[in-house]
């Protein structure tokens, strides 16, 4: 994630980002303060920054993969611990809203600061979280733990070691926590290979950059009178 970045100088915002990212695909940033909404296409680097979307949480992103099929990135900033309770049921009614408008066959992805502790409580969560969470979970944890169940949603945290799974320490308990995620819907979870922090990266930002691998299963249609084939 990317913080605090001047919000009248979205350049400065593409050259502090372009040698940490040189090398994904794709990067959602949160926080970065850009006034209205836009886009900076940066052809020495090759990539292009976008800004603004939904709200000031929300944003999203959808691409054609093959034959018809997309793929939907949501990069959200979801409310702090702190923040009134109203201001949370309304990032997530409006979640909720805008991935139940995407087609049933699209693939989606939503990733960012949840400022939330899920825990690793697997069993009362089947098929949302896994084995390999981190530390107790909290009252937010739990509104994403909800939210993930009623919309068929699987948080993806793999089995390592936690300083590559922890993206946010703590100013006052200097305690490192989990609170940045990827979420895919449950029936594409074997999509994702693995999702770890890069712990050496410098964005200027108190979090730590996640990487998420993905190979995605698409639905190839055979040419007429050939045998199909399934492919990855």
């Amino acid at each position: 994630m990317l913080d605090s970045v001047d919000s009248g100088r979205p350049e400065h915002c593409c050259a502090l980002i372009a040698h940490e990212l040189s090398h994904l695909n794709i990067a959602a940033l949160s926080e970065v303060r850009l006034q209205e909404e836009g886009s900076l296409r940066e052809h020495g680097a090759g990539y292009t920054l976008f800004w603004s979307g939904h709200s000031d949480c929300i944003i999203s992103l959808r691409l054609p993969l093959h034959n018809k099929q997309h793929v939907v990135l949501f990069s959200i900033y979801a409310p702090t611990l702190q923040a009134d309770p109203a201001e949370k049921d309304k990032f997530y009614t409006d979640l909720r809203r805008l991935t139940q408008k995407m087609p049933a066959d699209d693939k989606i992805i939503i990733l960012g600061d949840f400022n939330t502790r899920v825990g690793k409580n697997s069993e009362a969560w089947k098929g949302i979280l896994g084995k390999h969470g981190v530390r107790n979970c909290n009252d937010n944890g739990r509104l994403l733990l909800e939210f993930c169940a009623e919309q068929q949603l699987t948080i993806t945290i793999f089995q390592q070691k936690n300083s590559l799974k922890t993206t946010w320490m703590h100013p006052r308990s200097k305690h490192w926590h989990l609170i940045d995620y990827v979420l895919v819907r449950r029936r594409d979870v074997r999509d994702v290979h693995h999702t770890r922090v890069m712990p050496s990266a410098e964005c200027q930002t108190d979090h730590r950059l996640v990487c998420c691998k993905l190979n995605f299963n698409l639905k190839f249609k055979p040419k007429r009178g050939s045998i199909p084939r399934r492919r990855l």
